[in-house]
């Protein structure tokens, strides 16, 4: 049977070096314990990154280099599970089942897989919190030692995945915190995005919300179909206040 593939991390030496003596390996298990056995390349001087701004332990990055040695195929799979979590937030036994399932399929050990997928998660948080553009979520992931093919990979998903992300977002900061203010103004894009073609309409949206005793801004750029989705869930949520008061 074949052996289970380790993730292994930075700096850990193979059996081999470490006073065991293996042997070399076939010539039809070589390729398949090549695909996650290395361990990542040292990563150079981290640069500022647009969804945080406070440093950003080491491990992050090596884990998201690991991620470098999926095959397009096992990353857009993995990402698919991500994003799902990412929209139903509290199907935690399900996203866990679906990571579970991910590392049986592909003989990786689950104990490092689930923290690459903490580490990859802090981008999207971090991103919503800020409002990022997919052209800043795609070059944080570069920074941090994705490869540049996957990072575009994700953008592109993160394009059409954010809007819908930043609503759910919205709508849980609304549960917990108070509004206070909302403003809106339209625009039209001038080239191709998240939000449409050229000469889209889209609206960009301002919540002052209060925290405690202090106040904070939330920023929002939706499509016109969204805006009005987002304001029927508001007078939803205003029907539903005003029922138990």
């Amino acid at each position: 049977m074949e052996e289970e593939k380790k993730i292994r991390r930075r700096g850990e030496l193979p059996a081999s070096e470490r006073g065991a003596a293996s042997p070399a390996p076939g010539p039809e298990s070589a390729g398949a314990d090549a695909q996650l056995s290395r361990a990542p390349e040292p990563s150079p001087a981290m640069g500022l990154l647009n969804f945080t701004r406070e440093p950003v332990p080491e491990a992050v990055s090596a884990d998201l280099q690991l991620l470098n040695q999926l095959s397009a195929q096992q990353f857009s799979t993995l990402v698919e599970v991500l994003f799902q979590f990412l929209g139903e937030p509290k199907e935690v036994e399900r996203f866990l089942a679906h990571l579970s399932d991910f590392a049986a399929g592909n003989k990786i050990s689950l104990s490092p897989l689930k923290s690459i997928v903490k580490s990859l998660l802090l981008v999207p948080s971090g991103a919503l919190k800020r409002s990022l553009s997919a052209e800043e979520v795609r070059a944080d992931l570069i920074t941090l030692g994705l490869s540049e093919e996957k990072a575009r990979y994700f953008e592109e998903q993160w394009k059409g995945n954010s809007p819908t992300l930043s609503r759910l977002a919205v709508g849980q900061t609304l549960m917990v915190n108070q509004l206070i203010d909302m403003e809106w103004k339209f625009g039209v894009t001038a080239g191709s995005s998240e939000l449409g073609k050229a000469g889209s309409i889209f609206l960009q949206l301002k919540l002052v919300v209060k925290k405690g005793s202090q106040t904070e801004p939330v920023y929002l750029e939706l499509t016109l179909p969204q805006f009005y989705s987002f304001l029927h869930e508001m007078e939803r949520i205003k029907a539903s206040l005003e029922s138990l008061s």
